[in-house]
């Protein structure tokens, strides 16, 4: 019993030492934890404001919302971990801040390899929109696809092509891989390809077509209308007629490029121009040059 007696004795007065070295060390660290409070404080109220001068740094670079939530949400994360890491060395817990780098590069390495795709179309988007390469409405052709940007996110880009369907790219493949854009120049060049027979004048054709085209109500003024005759044919000298146009939709582009074959052919029809059908010549003699007729009388 005496010793039973002993050790709770000697266990309570160790509960005692220890509860009055926590309440030292509690009395020891007012005053930090008082600091600590106040930069807490400071923190909470100044996060708005770092917010707000991170957006607006952004927006000279770019007015994308979406780019800028994310600058947004980014400078107060950092801002919280800077905050916390100040506390933590008001508490001279520097064991405790080099433990947390540690982990946090451990599972940053980890997340970084789980989701590299997913980042790098992420930054990639960001890149684009600060750099505006393109924009909502603009006819381009990219990784294979043709058609209209309807929408770009921070992750994809999104296409619809002629047929109507919705193609979406991721936006890393956008921008690693080549991209024409018909919009951005502002203007377009048609191109028509024909033929004409090898009896007639190819000076007057010539005339023919740059006064057909000439007289387009979309042609661009300030850019040359230049046809060449670039193969001699099977059946027809043939040539390439250019022009240009403002730029407009895929089907006005169409349009315009219809109109001028259909005003050629009228223009060639009242000039007596031949458009030739495909020729064929069969020869009847093993060496050529040998006509039917000749030939029927020589197997009589």
């Amino acid at each position: 019993m005496d010793e039973f007696s002993s050790q709770l004795s000697s266990s309570y007065t160790n509960l005692v030492d220890k509860l009055t070295d926590w309440l030292n060390a509690i009395i020891l660290q007012l005053p930090n934890l008082a600091i600590a409070v106040v930069v807490g404080l400071i923190a909470y109220f100044s996060s708005k404001y770092i917010k707000r001068i991170a957006v607006t740094a952004t927006s000279k670079f770019t007015k994308n919302k979406t780019v800028l939530n994310l600058v947004s949400n980014l400078a107060s994360v950092f801002f919280v971990i800077a905050v916390l890491f100040i506390i933590l060395s008001i508490f001279n817990l520097g064991g405790t801040i080099n433990k947390i780098l540690a982990t946090a590069g451990v599972i940053g390495l980890a997340v970084g390899l789980a989701l590299q795709d997913p980042m790098t179309n992420l930054f990639s988007g960001v890149f684009m929109s600060v750099k505006s390469l393109y924009s909502i409405g603009d006819l381009v052709e990219t990784n294979g696809y043709f058609g209209t940007i309807t929408a770009i996110d921070l992750r994809t880009t999104k296409l619809r092509i002629p047929s109507g369907q919705d193609v979406i790219i991721p936006n890393k493949d956008v921008l690693q891989n080549p991209m024409t854009n018909y919009t951005s120049s502002g203007e377009r060049r048609v191109e028509i390809s024909c033929g004409v027979s090898y009896g007639d004048d190819l000076n007057k054709v010539e005339n023919v077509v740059m006064e057909t085209l000439k007289n387009l109500d979309t042609l661009k003024s300030n850019k040359p209308v230049e046809i060449f005759f670039n193969e001699y044919g099977d059946s027809s000298i043939n040539f390439k007629a250019r022009f240009w146009i403002g730029f407009a939709a895929q089907k006005d582009f169409l349009r315009e490029q219809s109109k001028a074959i259909k005003a050629i052919k009228t223009a060639f029809d009242k000039a007596d121009i031949m458009i030739p059908y495909p020729i064929r010549t069969v020869d009847f003699g093993i060496r050529g040059g040998v006509p039917l007729n000749d030939m029927l009388l020589k197997q009589k």
